[in-house]
């Protein structure tokens, strides 16, 4: 195979007007980061707890296309999926040195309450933050009845199967990394590495209590220094340019980081994963050439507690298990697989889960661990519970999967409005799942009472992004925000208290929809379609034996309706 040499570190016109594109070039894209610290109140938000102010305008720069890469064609401009398989800039900000845990948020008596016109509980970070003022009734507090996040409660995953067992004894001291150096590799699928020349230097001098950040936009990825009043801040540690592959995801390892080593895997459009340690700059492929799963990778994970293991989500709808230590082979799912799908007589789709190989496998001499089969059209994203027990996944098929993945179960499966859902997310305390879709709205499910809780209009396109904000969220109160592809920045409040019906459903029925949403499901044959055995309890509080259920969509004139509380165009 012939690859035409990569371009020069400062592109000149002669190294892209080679490739064409309907006879007309390819124009060159900068490929510096940018920083800018601008001023004023358009870059200031607005909220009840006081004003955000934008600190830093950080644009990463878009690499060019590879002179060996073609044009994608574009058969029909107006088609609302793109036909190359990429994706915007994906972030991860790590901190290497020790630091506190993540302090619970204290609960408060207090006579008032601002955020939610309910005498119940302020938010407090601390003991001994300066916030008690006047509304503080006395000094007790209480943490809220959760953990934060891998508390240990939870059993390792794949933990009965003794194949998987950590490596014990001596070279269990010893932290492995890959084998192959990337910035003297001659690989094709490689294009190039731009380490910064003095990358040693500003290591060895940076603040230990700094922030790294990882990004990956279309086939670069880069590592960054962020630490506060770093000088070359905007200037990225080391630059990695692929030949073809897009780089869609990527995610940092928590549990294996230190002063010395990082443990970075990377999802990409052609299926192959790179487990990167990004100090002694060697890297490994994984899933080489699709031997295991062809299809691209749209999401990717370290397993909560394993050093070893991570999950990713390719787009034909399978999640599987992959061993970064493990060699990979051609892979087919074995036959005592576990099986138990129900199938649209129409469609053909899977609508529940398929184990093509279990973690208790007796065949772990290579990737995968374990293969999953849930659904046949495009995963968009998973996230692990807080309390690493459950899974949830959305996909294009505008479903929420709740998954026991230490069993491998499924417990819960819900439907979008209507289209696909594209991201997820979990409370800290593990009640709630957060999705945004195609049908513009973000939807707050409830996964003890194990139906919808509220739908949140606002959003005038796809939303791409949701996340909780920690800090904001307590037992009663959440705050949480979400991105779409309308460029604009929602945050909302959330408060099951305040929560109403529709008014063409309060005209029937007054009240809140917590005060109507029964403790336990009720087992009608209006709310289940399919049902499969299990014993999966999604909250310690809740009813063991219970049992999967595909929940029907519910109406807008039976769910009630939250309003963002700032909404900003970026």
């Amino acid at each position: 195979m012939f690859v035409l040499p990569p371009p020069p570190r400062y592109p000149i016109n002669h190294a892209y007007t080679t490739a064409t594109t309907g006879g007309v070039a390819i124009p060159i894209m900068e490929t510096n980061n940018t920083l800018k610290h601008p001023s004023g109140p358009e870059y200031q938000l607005g909220v009840g707890e006081g004003t955000y102010v934008l600190r830093d305008d950080f644009h990463l720069a878009t690499p060019p296309p590879h002179p060996s890469e073609a044009p994608p064609p574009n058969l029909n401009p107006l088609a609302t999926t793109p036909a190359p398989p990429t994706t915007g800039i994906k972030l991860s900000i790590v901190i290497i040195s020790p630091r506190k845990v993540t302090p619970h948020l204290y609960s408060v008596n207090t006579k008032t309450s601002e955020r939610s016109n309910l005498a119940t509980y302020s938010i407090k970070e601390s003991e001994k933050e300066s916030r008690e003022s006047h509304e503080t009734s006395g000094d007790e507090a209480q943490f809220p009845p959760y953990s934060n996040g891998t508390s240990g409660k939870a059993p390792a995953f794949g933990a009965e199967n003794t194949l998987l067992a950590p490596v014990t004894g001596k070279d269990a001291l010893k932290r492995k990394k890959p084998k192959n150096n990337i910035i003297k590799s001659n690989s094709s699928y490689v294009s190039r590495v731009i380490p910064h020349e003095a990358m040693a230097k500003r290591l060895q001098e940076r603040n230990p209590e700094g922030l790294f950040a990882f990004a990956n936009i279309n086939r670069a990825f880069q590592w960054l220094d962020l630490t506060t009043n770093n000088m070359f801040k905007a200037e990225h540690l080391t630059k990695i340019l692929f030949t073809k592959a897009h780089v869609l995801c990527h995610d940092v390892n928590d549990l294996t980081k230190s002063t010395s080593h990082l443990d970075v895997i990377m999802g990409t459009s052609t299926a192959d994963i790179i487990w990167y340690e990004p100090h002694s700059q060697k890297y490994a492929r994984l899933n080489k050439n699709g031997v295991i799963n062809a299809s691209p990778i749209s999401s990717i994970r370290w397993i909560p507690g394993s050093e070893n293991l991570f999950l990713a989500s390719h787009t034909d709808g399978t999640l599987v298990v992959y061993d970064k230590e493990r060699e990979d082979a051609a892979f087919s799912p074995e036959e005592n697989g576990i099986s138990t799908p129900e199938k649209n007589g129409d469609t053909g789709e899977v609508r529940h889960l398929h184990i093509n190989k279990s973690v208790n496998s007796k065949n772990q001499k290579s990737n995968p661990a374990a293969s999953w089969k849930i659904s046949n059209q495009r995963i968009n994203a998973f996230a692990f519970s807080p309390d690493s027990r459950h899974l949830a996944v959305v996909s294009e098929d505008g479903s929420l999967r709740v998954i026991d993945y230490l069993r491998e179960v499924l417990v819960d499966l819900y439907t979008s409005y209507y289209g696909g859902l594209m991201c997820v997310c979990w409370s800290p305390d593990g009640k709630y799942v957060l999705t945004g879709g195609q049908d513009d709205l973000v939807t707050i499910w409830s996964l003890a009472e194990r139906q919808i809780v509220a739908r949140c209009p606002g959003h005038h396109s796809w939303v791409t992004a949701v996340a909780f904000d920690p800090w904001r969220c307590d037992e009663r109160n959440y705050r949480f925000g979400s991105v779409g592809e309308d460029c604009r920045l929602l945050l909302w409040d959330f408060n099951v208290g305040m929560l109403h019906r529709p008014k063409a459903a309060s005209v029937r029925q007054r009240g809140s929809v917590s005060s109507h949403l029964p403790l336990t499901r009720n087992r009608t044959e209006s709310q289940a379609t399919a049902r499969i055995r299990s014993n999966s309890s999604l909250t310690t509080n809740s009813i063991e034996g219970e049992e999967t259920i595909e929940h029907a969509v519910e109406s807008r004139t039976r769910t009630a309706e939250l309003p963002p509380v700032m909404v900003r165009a970026i």
